[in-house]
């Protein structure tokens, strides 16, 4: 192994840290929150509720993991692009049960860590065409799920400091 394939390495596995790790903090904030704080404290008079925002996590943890497939099935995908405001109401993240989202985001991101967990480094290597960006590795979606969970642990953390 060279040295730059050591660092890409290390950097891969930071990321997939980072997965499990803003999962394990999710967990550290939700317990003492319930339905119907969750369903009413927002991020401003328009913005999402704690429920919607966990919903939105587990629903685009689903969403990255099948981007991730996609790459590994075929060559250059593109990959879909979603709608996520659209999502919340469809859905009806408003409605439904924080601690059965949260349940639901733990499951899917334990088989993501696992998916990343397994590649090898060619597969690390594969990618797709992103629908706001133009080529996008394995590497990018590892470390575009931490940064989106840490985009929304943030929001989360903002909308309860103003409660």
């Amino acid at each position: 192994m060279t040295k730059k394939q050591t660092s890409w390495q290390q950097v891969r596995e930071r990321h997939i840290g980072a997965m499990r790790v803003s999962c394990d903090i999710l967990g550290h904030i939700l317990p003492g929150i319930s339905n119907e704080r969750a369903r009413s404290l927002r991020d401003g008079p328009d913005g999402w509720s704690i429920i919607e925002i966990v919903c939105h996590l587990r629903d685009f943890d689903e969403i990255f993991y099948r981007r991730a497939q996609m790459m590994q099935a075929q060559e250059q995908p593109q990959l879909p692009a979603y709608d996520h405001e659209a999502m919340a109401v469809e859905r009806a993240y408003q409605q439904e049960d924080l601690a059965e989202a949260f349940e639901a985001l733990k499951a899917s991101r334990a088989r993501f860590i696992a998916f990343f967990a397994a590649l090898t480094p060619e597969q690390w290597e594969r990618d797709g065409a992103h629908p706001e960006r133009d080529s996008f590795t394995m590497t990018d979606a590892a470390m575009q799920v931490g940064l989106h969970d840490l985009d929304h642990l943030e929001q989360i953390t903002r909308v309860l400091t103003r409660a």
